[in-house]
């Protein structure tokens, strides 16, 4: 039998949480959101979102996991065996999460290799598609991109390493090394790229307030939907976690250390991001529209263009940037890894390591599949598919299961006992009532945008999806368990 495990001090927690909220969209995608969602007005709804999804539903999932001491699998079990299914779906979605998460981290695994002598060249936009990301011509699907596949093999093996230990000597020490490099190496960053010719031009745009979209809905679905991926709010990583905690833990003070956290590592990071594209838009005489992209056309193909030009200080800034991401992403895949991790092994009774082994082994498989010429097209579907039906619907189910099945009065004594913030009935309106319709909302209208805008070969890949994850979530909910 597998014993759950615990953390050893209320440190080791704190930065594994930290580690799997501050991600890749923290440093790619913030940004550019508040960007495209109306500038500095854009973080009224983003202040919002926090105060009525992100620290409820964090408190909620930090309730559940200390109560139960248990998997996610198991909890939901215990609830209602009708509901073991449910949980080993969201896991799967999650473990979902890594396969591709690894294939993005393996690119940045290049890209930091490659830094050293700038080898991406002038043209960095083919650079991406020949070495890393591929084209969108299915034409290509046959071939292999062995950069990729390679960092893909490199990066599953440390996550394997980190995983297969205990959560203290792995995932805990790791995230209290990584996790203040991290943020050392974002802070000068940052904070020399303000100092850049243009710094001023960049946060100018970036900040520069519409007022007239915060009477757009669309506005404050977007503001709800940053805050449920940047806190991976639902996805059973934060409850996971919590099942770990020592008892006499402080879990709401817990919460706001690490919204407050992760908010401002986005935020700060903006700051530099917008400041780096004003030094490039003033030295081009490009304009900042033409250079404001999203997510892997940011990282790999505008900021490498951008440190051609920066000079001397490029060559340090480039390797410390893409160093930051790596270390951003490891912590991240482990917090995705664990909830399949722990709820497999407390299923069937096996040691950390051996199921780690195995979960390493067909996840690496699986993220070989996604390194062909077609990667960032794969990787793209998968991503979208993955986030904006399985991981946001079932977010939403949890949300009913605890506050409707569980019932919240189970878990108040439990939160307030220690700590400064106390919960009562404003945060169980919030659970039962509020964040259920706004989940709801945001995953009809993901849903029809996701559907809508759909090629024939991404529905296929759509099925294909479905297909494995409710199988394989069949299979293990009906497995014999150990216990």
């Amino acid at each position: 039998m597998s014993e759950h495990a615990q953390w050893d001090s209320r440190l080791s927690f704190l930065f594994a949480m930290i580690g799997s909220a501050v991600g890749l969209g923290n440093i790619w995608r913030f940004s550019y959101v508040v960007y495209s969602n109306g500038g500095g007005s854009f973080f009224i709804p983003y202040f919002v979102a926090i105060a009525i999804m992100g620290i409820p539903f964090l408190i909620l999932e930090y309730g559940v996991g200390f109560s139960f001491k248990d998997s996610f699998s198991n909890i939901l079990k215990r609830i209602n065996p009708k509901f073991e299914i449910i949980a080993w779906i969201l896991v799967l979605f999650v473990f979902g999460v890594v396969i591709y998460y690894m294939v993005i981290l393996s690119w940045d695994f290049v890209y930091l290799v490659t830094s050293l002598n700038f080898g991406w060249g002038a043209d960095t936009g083919v650079y991406f598609t020949n070495t890393v990301g591929g084209t969108y011509n299915l034409a290509d699907a046959g071939s292999i991109l062995v950069p990729s596949a390679i960092g893909v093999f490199v990066l599953w093996v440390l996550l394997w390493f980190i995983s297969s230990q205990s959560v203290d000597k792995g995932i805990g020490r790791v995230s209290k090394i990584l996790i203040p490099l991290l943020f050392a190496i974002m802070a000068f960053i940052v904070i020399y790229s303000l100092t850049l010719p243009g710094a001023g031009l960049g946060i100018s745009t970036l900040l520069t307030p519409n007022w007239s979209t915060l009477l757009d809905v669309n506005i404050w679905l977007a503001a709800f939907a940053q805050i449920i991926f940047s806190l991976s709010l639902g996805q059973a990583i934060a409850l996971t976690y919590a099942s770990y905690l020592p008892e006499k833990s402080r879990l709401t003070d817990n919460v706001l250390i690490v919204v407050a956290s992760n908010s401002a590592f986005e935020i700060f990071t903006a700051f530099g991001v917008f400041s780096i594209l004003g030094f490039m838009s003033v030295n081009s005489g490009m304009s900042m529209d033409s250079l404001i992209t999203e997510g892997t056309g940011l990282i790999f193909i505008v900021f490498p263009k951008i440190f051609n030009v920066m000079g001397p200080l490029g060559r340090v800034i480039a390797p410390l940037l893409f160093l930051a991401i790596l270390f951003a992403g490891i912590t991240s895949a482990l917090g995705f890894f664990e909830p399949m991790l722990n709820s497999t092994s407390e299923k069937f009774g096996m040691s950390r390591k051996k199921t780690a082994t195995i979960l390493c082994v067909i996840g690496c498989i699986f993220s070989f599949l996604l390194t062909t010429e077609i990667s960032s097209y794969l990787v793209r579907i998968t991503d979208s598919f993955i986030n904006e039906f399985g991981i946001l619907l079932l977010i939403g189910v949890q949300c009913i299961i605890f506050a409707w099945f569980y019932g919240l009065d189970h878990l108040v004594p439990v939160l307030n006992e220690e700590g400064f913030l106390k919960v009562g009935k404003v945060w169980k309106f919030i659970i039962k009532y509020l964040l259920p319709i706004f989940l709801i909302v945001i995953w009809v209208l993901g849903i029809i945008k996701l559907f809508g805008s759909s090629e024939p070969f991404e529905m296929i890949v759509y099925v294909i999806i479905i297909v494995c994850v409710i199988l394989a979530g069949f299979v293990l909910t009906r497995a014999e368990s150990s216990k």
